[in-house]
């Protein structure tokens, strides 16, 4: 266990939330449950438990929340959602997942809190079984679709159900999201992720200018539904014989499966031809200098997102953006007012657009002006109050 010890809230009126995550590295739900606790604090008292050490416990600990580590096995902590089924779970997995849950009981007993927030598909479903042991309300935040795209069919069934009848509330991270649920037993709301505002986050912060080139960006980890191959091929397709430039900003974060993906993609811009046009800058944590380069953004998953936070990252930024149809960033867009929208997975669709954006001064400013004003209706505010009146009516129950 690590961390600073857990404190009851000394103005009594506090509500104190347990927050749960089975990873600590930094990644899209990682950095949104930051965002979240930080808008929430003047009415939370949080404690942070996650399920292995990472750089999320450094930056919880920054921020001043209290956060420990109660270690899970990493054989299952880390066990790809693909081998989730119902009757079909390695027994390693079911009894390490049982003593987890156990321990993890045990432990918000000693805490005591007034309800539990999953932030995590797997700490929904270990958290929602720790709590309903510990006689905690739970809340459980859903950031992925429950759909056979995304999970074989019988783990899609079983999550479905378990969130229809563990959680005294859900949060989905948009109605893509709460579209690929069943009827839940407490309130259900579509909660955005909370995006801060480049200037509100960093104040003061001057970013670099960019360099004369033309440079088309993506933001993401280093996986294959991420779709930085169809980015890099249709890159080549729009501008194989120019002097634009690719920035591909993320890294590999969870098994080896996405590494030896983001060395495919080396491997790609080496046969396309590109490689002295791409940049792969790995991590970063600080986006907004890496959209200060970008002259286009491009979302390229090919699965529905979720959601889709640095869609409106780049909005906020003054970055034209173009994304795949479906899920999140449907919501979000509206095609060729405030981004562009084109077929997932489609090379061909995609570089049109890459072209269009690249040709039309016009188009771009028009796309720059209107995504600021899209952006700014994802305001923290509103995502925070949203939260809070969730909790509130958990609780009243």
């Amino acid at each position: 266990m690590t961390g600073k010890p857990w404190r009851a809230a000394s103005d009594g009126r506090k509500i104190r939330v347990v927050y749960l995550g089975h990873v600590a590295q930094l990644s899209g739900g990682e950095i949104a449950l930051l965002r979240l606790i930080d808008a929430v604090g003047e009415e939370v008292d949080a404690h942070v438990i996650l399920a292995e050490q990472g750089p999320l416990v450094d930056r919880l600990r920054a921020a001043g929340v209290s956060v420990e580590v109660l270690a899970m096995r990493e054989r299952t902590r880390n066990m790809r959602k693909d081998h989730v089924r119902p009757g079909r779970l390695p027994i390693s997995a079911f009894v390490d997942t049982a003593t987890y849950v156990v321990r993890l009981a045990s432990r918000l007993r000693g805490i005591h809190p007034d309800l539990v927030h999953t932030n995590t598909l797997k700490s929904g479903i270990y958290g929602s079984i720790a709590a309903r042991l510990a006689r905690v309300p739970v809340v459980w935040h859903v950031r992925d679709r429950i759909a056979s795209d995304y999970l074989r069919r019988p783990a899609v069934l079983l999550i479905r159900g378990l969130i229809a009848t563990l959680p005294a509330g859900v949060i989905a991270n948009s109605e893509a999201t709460r579209a690929t649920l069943w009827r839940t037993r407490g309130d259900t709301r579509v909660v955005y992720s909370l995006v801060r505002d480049p200037v509100s986050w960093q104040p003061g912060r001057q970013y670099p200018a960019r360099d004369g080139r033309f440079v088309v960006g993506m933001v993401g980890r280093i996986a294959p539904w991420k779709g930085q191959d169809v980015f890099l091929k249709a890159f080549t397709r729009a501008f194989g014989a120019g002097e634009e430039g690719a920035l591909i900003v993320g890294s590999a974060m969870f098994g080896e499966d996405e590494v030896r993906f983001g060395d495919a993609l080396h491997q790609l811009a080496g046969a396309l031809a590109i490689a002295d046009r791409v940049e792969f800058a790995g991590f970063r944590e600080d986006v907004w200098a890496e959209l200060a380069r970008m002259n286009m953004l491009v979302h390229a998953s090919v699965t529905p997102e979720p959601f889709g936070q640095v869609i409106v990252e780049a909005m906020l930024a003054g970055v034209p953006v173009i994304a795949c149809a479906g899920g999140g960033p449907s919501e979000i867009i509206t095609d060729g007012v405030d981004g562009l929208l084109y077929p997932a997975g489609d090379v061909v669709a995609l570089a049109d657009a890459m072209q269009r954006v690249r040709r039309d001064e016009d188009l771009r400013e028009r796309l720059r002006n209107n995504g600021r004003t899209r952006a700014e209706q994802f305001s923290p505010r509103a995502s925070a109050s949203s939260v809070m009146a969730l909790y509130e009516e958990v609780l009243r129950r």
